[in-house]
């Protein structure tokens, strides 16, 4: 069984410290968990209001309003589903000893974005490199 690592609530990675050591490694994950349970929260939420606002409403302009509300609303759930899979997909990462590192390049991805966006697969140039292509291909 891994053992807990201290990890002090002021404590951020430093470029000074060895990459992915377990004060990083633990860092990232605390992170991705509290990211996760806040998306759930707000997904049980979403599902109890949706249950709770089914009403009735005579007033057709009222009605595709609400409507509307509830389909943007299902919209944002699903794109945080979405979220929640790649969350996941970050902590099974980090267990198998590759967050971190480009999928790509297998370079280290920065520290400060993947404090941005911890569920980052590639590096910043990468990325860039990857978007380029994705849109000649999508102008073809």
């Amino acid at each position: 069984m891994k053992q807990d690592v201290f990890l002090p609530d002021e404590y951020r990675p430093a470029e000074d410290e060895p990459f992915m050591n377990e004060r990083q490694t633990e860092y990232f994950r605390r992170k991705l968990l509290t990211w996760k349970q806040e998306l759930l929260a707000g997904s049980r939420d979403t599902i109890e209001g949706l249950q709770d606002g089914t009403r009735n409403i005579p007033d057709d302009a009222d009605r595709a309003s609400e409507e509307t509300d509830r389909s943007l609303e299902l919209r944002t759930r699903d794109r945080q589903r979405k979220l929640v899979a790649k969350i996941e997909a970050a902590l099974r990462r980090i267990d198998e000893g590759e967050f971190g590192y480009c999928q790509m390049t297998g370079d280290r991805i920065s520290l400060k974005r993947l404090d941005a966006r911890p569920i980052a697969t590639m590096t910043l140039e990468a990325q860039e490199r990857h978007e380029r292509q994705e849109k000649v291909h999508r102008d073809e």
